[in-house]
């Protein structure tokens, strides 16, 4: 697998170059370490002082440049490479351009299968405002997004949700392939919407009800019975959890209570529209989730 680590110094970057720890049993190909110098603040200020910016610029190259070689250290002691022969090839790159952007166009670039980076979880009115650069990177990223939300060095309980999609599947199939360790016991959860609103479930009786429900909840579980057997096949011990209830709310309140190191979902690419509004399960799960995300798009079998 080949990882873009995007790494900025914060705290919040370091957890993401410390969970490669939590990819060590895969033992990733390639791993690029990616700083991004920011421009903007000194585009805007240009022409004004031409002298101090190209120094301010030489000088945020400089610490960039510290920063990777640090950020490689700590990467190859994650991956438990440190002391041994390097078995995961390593690069640094130094970037300019706006932040989120230049992540993905660097992830087009380098064929990456998935995005690694720190995240410190804005708060909901925040992050509606002003969007976290996690956020974006998962709008826009043309691969799979890890997002790390806390220190995630094992993923011991990881919580996978599914619906009845080819995105669910692909990202079941990435799952099991690229990221999950042996030791790890996966939660196959999936919430399915009720066909009728509560209002109109208050004029109905109990068996009309059922009637109506039973499909949807049929459907569901025989999607998460078929992924469950795919996991245990492979060896993995899989617990299933079927709800018909409001999805945000139920995997939400399920990785809460389950204390999972890791939420899985699959997402399609968003359109233009979808970027500029909320309307994304992927990117709600994303900013709601008290644990790390992983966003599967575009996973190859």
């Amino acid at each position: 697998m080949r990882i873009l680590c995007a790494v900025d110094g914060s705290e919040y970057s370091q957890w993401g170059v410390q969970a490669l720890e939590a990819l060590a049993s895969r033992e990733p190909e390639h791993v690029t370490l990616l700083h991004v110098v920011n421009t903007s603040a000194l585009q805007a200020a240009k022409g004004k002082n031409p002298i101090a910016e190209k120094r301010a610029l030489a000088a945020m190259e400089k610490a960039g440049g510290i920063l990777l070689r640090e950020a490689e250290r700590s990467a190859r002691v994650a991956l438990g490479q440190a002391a041994t022969g390097p078995r995961t090839k390593f690069q640094t790159v130094l970037a300019h351009g706006p932040l989120a952007q230049t992540i993905a166009r660097q992830a087009r670039r380098l064929k990456a299968d998935l995005i690694l980076l720190g995240s410190r979880g804005l708060s909901d009115i925040r992050g509606f405002l002003l969007g976290s650069i996690s956020r974006q990177v998962a709008a826009i990223a043309p691969c799979s997004v890890f997002v790390v939300k806390q220190p995630t060095p094992k993923l011991l309980r990881v919580a996978l949700a599914v619906d009845d999609s080819k995105h669910s599947r692909a990202a079941a199939r990435f799952l099991r392939s690229r990221i999950l360790p042996e030791s790890a016991t996966v939660t196959i959860l999936s919430s399915a919407e009720s066909p009728v609103t509560d209002l109109a479930a208050r004029y109905l009786s109990e068996s009309q009800l059922a009637d109506l429900t039973k499909p949807v909840m049929d459907r569901a579980t025989g999607l998460v019975n078929a992924l469950r057997d795919d996991f245990i096949k492979e060896g993995y011990p899989v617990v299933t959890e079927v709800q018909m209830d409001h999805v945000i709310d139920t995997i939400v309140k399920h990785v809460e209570a389950d204390h999972d190191d890791l939420l899985v979902i699959g997402s399609r690419d968003l359109t233009k529209s979808e970027r500029l509004h909320l309307g994304s399960v992927s990117e709600s799960l994303l900013r709601h989730a008290p644990c790390s995300v992983l966003i599967v798009r575009g996973a190859r079998a």
